[in-house]
Parts: C-alpha cells; sequence; structure tokens
C-alpha cells in the first residue's frame, strides 16, 4: 500500500542562527547605505540653499551696479559654476563675463577694463570687504565671505574673448557654452546625479591643504570623462556614484584633459604633461580619499564617513 510522502529536510540551529544572522547583517548594510546617502543629500541640500538664498543676490546686485552703465551696452553673463548649476558656496570659481561690445569699453585692453569694473564696484556696492583686480579678473569679496569673478569678455560670433593669461592682451576665441552643453548631456545620462557629485567632490576637495587642490573646472571635467561611460547597471545614489569618481580620477588624473572651451591647451596644464610629479602627486591625494571611502564602507564607519564629507551644516 502507497502513502503519500515527501522528503524532509531538518535544519539544524546553526543553520537558523546563520539565516538570523544573514538578515541582521543585511539589514544593517542597508542602513548604512541609507545614513550616508542622506548625509550626502543633506549637504547638498545646505548648498543648494546658500546658492539660492546669498550667491544669487550678490550676483543681481553687481548686475544692475554693472548693466546700468550710460556709457553703452554691457551686459553680465554666468559662465563659470553659476551657469553649470556646480557652485558650492565657498569653494567654488565662479565667472561672470562682463561683455564689453558696443561700448565705449570695446576698444580698451583688458587691464583698463578691469579698473573700470573695480571702479564702478567700488562706488556702489555695499556689504563689501575687498575689490581686487587679478591678471585675468576682477574679484569681489563680500562680508559674508562669498566671492565673485568677473571677467571682461568680448562676444565673437559664437564664442568669447577674454585677458590672457599672459600679459594685457585678448585671448583667442573661447567657448564656455560648448563645455556647459557636454556637462549637460553626462548629467542628463546619468539621471541628473552627476552635478550632485561634483558639488561634493568639490567640497571634499576644499578640505585638503590649497597646494593639493584641483581647480573647480578640473573636477567638472573629470567628472565628464568619468561619468560618460558610467555602467548602465550602477546605482545612482549619491554614494555609490561619489566613490566611483574618487576611484576613477585617480587614474584620469595623470592624464591632461584636452580643454573644449579653446581657452587653454588642457584644462589641467599647471599639472604639466603625462605622468609629470604634480599628477602624481594628485593622484596619490585622489587615491587616499577614495581610499577611506572603502576602508569607511568596510567597517560600516558612519563618524569616518562624517569625517570625509566635512561639517553637514558649514562651509
Amino acid at each position: 500500500m502507497g502513502g503519500g510522502g515527501g522528503v524532509f529536510h531538518s535544519r539544524s540551529p546553526d543553520d537558523y542562527k546563520r539565516e538570523i544572522r544573514e538578515i541582521r547583517d543585511k539589514t544593517k548594510d542597508e542602513a548604512f547605505e541609507t545614513g550616508v546617502n542622506e548625509k550626502i543629500n543633506e549637504k547638498l541640500g545646505s548648498y543648494n540653499a546658500r546658492d539660492t538664498e546669498t550667491h544669487r543676490e550678490h550676483l543681481n546686485d553687481i548686475k544692475q551696479i554693472i548693466e546700468s552703465d550710460k556709457d553703452g551696452d554691457v551686459e553680465l553673463k554666468f559662465a563659470g559654476s553659476v551657469s553649470k548649476h556646480t557652485y558650492v558656496d565657498g569653494l567654488s570659481d565662479v565667472d561672470v563675463l562682463v561683455l564689453v561690445n558696443n561700448s565705449e569699453l570695446a576698444d580698451k585692453t583688458p587691464a583698463e577694463i578691469k579698473e573700470y569694473i573695480k571702479s564702478r564696484l567700488q562706488q556702489k556696492l555695499t556689504n563689501v570687504e575687498e575689490i581686487r583686480t587679478g591678471s585675468l579678473a576682477v574679484t569681489v569679496r563680500f562680508k559674508d565671505g562669498t566671492e565673485i569673478q568677473l571677467l571682461p569678455a568680448l562676444k565673437k560670433g559664437d564664442g568669447y574673448r577674454i585677458p590672457a593669461e599672459k600679459g594685457n592682451t585678448w585671448s583667442n576665441v573661447t567657448r564656455p557654452d560648448k563645455f556647459a552643453a557636454k556637462l549637460t548631456e553626462v548629467n542628463q545620462a546619468c539621471g541628473q546625479k552627476v552635478v550632485p557629485v561634483i558639488k561634493i567632490a568639490k567640497s571634499i576637495n576644499g578640505q585638503l591643504p590649497e597646494d593639493q587642490q584641483l581647480s573647480g573646472y578640473h573636477i567638472e571635467s573629470l567628472a565628464i570623462k568619468i561619468f560618460r561611460n558610467y555602467p548602465e547597471d550602477a546605482p545612482r545614489t549619491p554614494k555609490a556614484m561619489l566613490k566611483y569618481f574618487f576611484a576613477e580620477a585617480k587614474d584620469e588624473v595623470k592624464i591632461p584633459i584636452k580643454d573644449s572651451t579653446q581657452q587653454s591647451i588642457h584644462v589641467d596644464d599647471d599639472l604639466g604633461p603625462e605622468n609629470s610629479p604634480q599628477r602624481l602627486r594628485a593622484s596619490y591625494t585622489l587615491y587616499r580619499i577614495s581610499n577611506r571611502m572603502k576602508n569607511a564602507d568596510a567597517s560600516a564607519n558612519s563618524e569616518e564617513w562624517d569625517k570625509i564629507l566635512g561639517d553637514v551644516n558649514g562651509q
């Protein structure tokens, strides 16, 4: 006589313990990932708030003074981190082009135009700590710590001429919009997540000693190169993409990046040729940051991530 039946597999207490431990570990890992991503998003939120509330106000004040010029058509155009939405308060290279076409300034030298801009702002701009002229731009530092750089420029076709890096002459035609278009394309392909990563990378970079910091433009250019081929199946979380950026940047920084704006040959000419001592030092700095992130993940150390990211509510 037959009877229904099946094979019954008993499970030992050790099996149950192992399953419980795996579930607990998985829950702990997910909580760690969520916690770090929340910290990054909180930091991004503080940047975005400052960008809107403080920096834009200063830019509008400058814009009103410059564009009220009675000598002709003088116009301001955002061309740096503000136009690309990668601005980080206190850490970013903010460039505003002061277009002087069709004005009495159009025939002046870059030095004369910079002195004119400085004079106009000193007469009317308030809450200013310092206004100084450099080799390329006029820098305005406000009492709240905000710095804005104003570059004289001439509109030429679909590009601009700005002060040359050396001497009191105009540069070749540059095309900053071309670079911004590349960044927008890569950002959209990665679900609008590249620009936030750039902001956090600039913040981490800003904590380094000044002689170890990369320029904001260099960080943006590295991000375009790195995320152009970001794996489709890779996570789109801030933490995962930030780790990916520094892991790749340590190698990419060894190779010069061509300047798509045509302002110079490379965006990172100051670091010299491929594998130069300066590039190897920069690579080692980026490697250390990347390694700190990996070690923090390996031990699920939220406090170490806090240190890497810096003060969430600070500069």
